[in-house]
């Protein structure tokens, strides 16, 4: 079964209003942040080039070609160039590879202090580890800017030179096999002047009279002027890589008169100089649905992958918009409102956002209100927090059913405060379907069976899905019987984890891969778990039921539990269970949960391969001792389908009651 697009109109293969001019023979599109030029791999489809040549194909272009010629950084925004014809080719490239096209850039910094307005930046560029390049200031580069504050005089002569000498340059490159690396690196030159300068930040216009792979933003790291919004080279925080290609003049391929094409700078420079905290939802409905749509347009490749039909179209401030997430469902969205709880300062306008969202051409908007203290929810399925209509449009079908890379899931709109799944973990789910074949998988804080659905799909032989909910594990039973899982092969059991896996391990029973993603607060009558104080100790249960060779896919949304610690707790983990982690990978975040700017991912992934059981005593998992630290209070269940307390909000409190399974925050599932 093929699933339906979800609202393509807001999807577009290309936007009309990003041509800026278009002819016989070129057509000039204004790049937003975000969208490659062309991407390499074959079956990437958000790159500016598939994207266009599919608008075109639109159009009644059967051929749609382009011509590539120039390239910006995803991350940078602005002027792209490309040929209509292939006749056009030889006149527009003669003009890019002699460096005759003028290009402009406009680039925010901070720091930029008493120097002198406009200079020459003249530096040897050499790879540098993880992607990045490292700048070495050519010889006498002080005294050229020492002179660029002479009013810049000579400048035309120093053109000419350094055109020569880039030249040079390149021949050199070539003779060398064309690899940067070769001795002294690439020349980069680039000229700067300062446009405009507010306290320590500044706007400079930037015209590169080289074209080096991050030349603009390595040459600026190498004086101490990052680019903001630049992580790689140390740029100060901001909402994007504030580095926009302004303007591009060349000779036209067929007229040859001279032609230029700009772009106006993005807002986002200007509120970034201004340095004045922003309220993105002061402009009211019109400014928010512009937000939303900003942030839609990240998630084209998503939505147009076509096979799914469920992702995060708004994640809080990565995209932008505070203490909101915007969830899409098929042709229904579900939004939901951080820190919103009554007499809670700084939520989001309600009735502003609802009607943004609508305004997308979603069928109907639901409506989630997570308060910022967990304590305020007493029953989650209240009208207060999660009514169970839709509050703008119509309401979907009780039960209704999404698509995730082609497998089927239930999810129900309006049942409390969660939906069926965790979207956050669409590709986690895709990397277990890749490694289930054959494999004896593991579901630990199941909830509805998501990952067990994933592991059937890819060919697991047989699993166990664990929850002490009992209808969460009930609705795992529905998700799994509408793919024809086995019952047989591919159990359920409703238990309280931690006994659960105590008695497996006295059991002797192993599994090939262990999927541990429990909430970040849960509590049943007779115990309470948190993630800060008890993974560890749930950690080493699990990896003691590893056989050797498995895999523990471990994740927390615990904004207290940082990356690097909880890769710690983990190798401890891997070492009280007598366990010999050959392998630890980080696995990133997908797409549409993009971090807030300067802040870890909101979920943290790990991946962990262990090899034969360490020498160590207790390691068999026959008889092993109990985790130490292990919450006493979960000793009371049996551990072989022990029923969960009553109303029991276990990962619970996804469900539920007294404690959402994951902390009701900013970023939050």
């Amino acid at each position: 079964m093929i699933p339906r697009p979800s609202l393509p109109e807001l999807f577009p293969d290309f936007h009309p209003e990003w041509i800026l001019a278009e002819d016989a023979d070129l057509i000039v599109v204004d790049k937003p942040a975000g969208l490659s030029t062309h991407a390499p791999e074959a079956d990437r489809i958000d790159d500016v080039v598939t994207r266009l040549r599919a608008f075109l194909r639109g159009r009644g272009d059967a051929e749609a070609y382009l011509g590539i010629h120039q390239r910006l950084d995803r991350d940078t925004s602005g002027v792209l160039l490309f040929t209509r014809r292939r006749e056009a080719n030889a006149a527009v490239a003669r003009q890019f590879e002699g460096r005759t096209v003028q290009k402009t850039y406009v680039a925010a910094v901070a720091g930029f202090g008493d120097r002198a307005p406009r200079g020459t930046l003249r530096h040897r560029l050499v790879p540098a580890p993880g992607g990045a390049m490292r700048a070495i200031a050519e010889a006498g580069a002080g005294r050229e800017e020492r002179g660029a504050r002479r009013e810049d005089r000579g400048a035309r002569r120093e053109d000419r030179g350094a055109r020569r000498e880039d030249r040079g340059a390149r021949r050199e490159d070539r003779g060398a096999g064309g690899q940067e690396r070769a001795a002294g690196g690439a020349l980069a030159i680039t000229r700067y002047r300062l446009l405009e300068r507010r306290g320590d930040r500044a706007l400079l216009e930037l015209r590169p009279e080289t074209g080096r792979t991050h030349q603009l933003r390595v040459q600026l790291a190498a004086i101490g002027l990052p680019i903001a919004g630049d992580p790689l080279y140390g740029g100060a925080e901001a909402p994007r890589l504030l580095l926009h290609a302004a303007e591009l003049r060349l000779d036209h391929p067929a007229a040859g008169a001279a032609a230029t094409f700009r772009s106006q700078l993005p807002a986002a420079f200007e509120a970034w100089l201004a340095d004045a905290p922003a309220d993105p939802y002061a402009g009211g409905v019109a400014a928010v649905e512009r937000a939303m749509r900003e942030a839609a347009e990240r998630r084209y490749a998503v939505a147009r992958a076509g096979d799914t039909t469920a992702f995060r179209l708004v994640h809080g401030a990565g995209d932008g918009l505070p203490s909101l997430s915007v969830d899409l469902y098929g042709e229904h969205l579900v939004v939901a409102l951080f820190g919103a709880g009554e007499g809670e300062p700084g939520a989001p306008p309600r009735d502003v956002v609802l009607d943004a969202a609508h305004r997308l051409g979603a069928r109907g908007v639901y409506l989630k209100v997570r308060p910022k203290h967990a304590s305020v929810i007493v029953d989650a399925r209240r009208e207060e927090f999660a009514p169970r209509h839709a509050v703008r449009g119509e309401s979907a079908p009780e039960a209704l059913t999404i698509f995730e890379h082609g497998l089927p899931y239930k999810v129900r709109l309006g049942d409390g405060l969660s939906t069926g799944i965790f979207l956050d973990q669409r590709e986690n789910r895709r990397r277990v379907r890749e490694l289930a074949r054959g494999a004896r998988v593991l579901n630990l804080f199941a909830y509805t069976g998501a990952f067990t659905v994933a592991a059937v799909a890819g060919g697991a032989r047989e699993s166990v899905t664990v929850d002490v909910s009992r209808g969460a594990i009930a609705w795992a039973r529905e998700n799994l019987d509408a793919i024809g899982a086995d019952a047989a092969a591919h159990v359920v059991v409703e238990a309280d984890v931690f006994p659960w896996l105590k008695a497996a391990a006295q059991a002797g029973r192993r599994f090939d891969l262990i999927v541990l993603d429990p909430p970040s607060f849960a509590t049943t009558k007779k115990s309470r778990f948190s993630a800060a104080s008890d993974f560890g100790a749930l950690a080493a249960l699990a990896f003691r039921l590893l056989a050797p060779g498995g895999r523990l896919l471990a994740c927390t949304n615990h904004r207290g539990i940082a990356r690097a610690k909880f890769r710690r707790h983990l190798h401890e983990a891997a070492r009280e269970a007598g366990c010999d982690i050959v392998q630890m990978k980080d696995l990133p975040d997908p797409v549409d949960f993009p971090s807030e700017p300067g802040m870890e991912p909101h979920l943290k992934s790990v991946l962990a391969t262990v090899g034969a059981p360490a020498a160590r005593a207790g390691a068999s998992g026959k008889g092993a001792p109990a985790a130490k630290g292990a919450p006493a209070a979960r000793a009371g269940a049996s551990g072989k389908g022990a029923p969960a307390a009553k109303g029991a909000p276990a990962r619970g409190a996804r469900k539920g009651a007294a404690a959402p399974a994951r902390a009701p925050r900013r970023g939050a599932r």
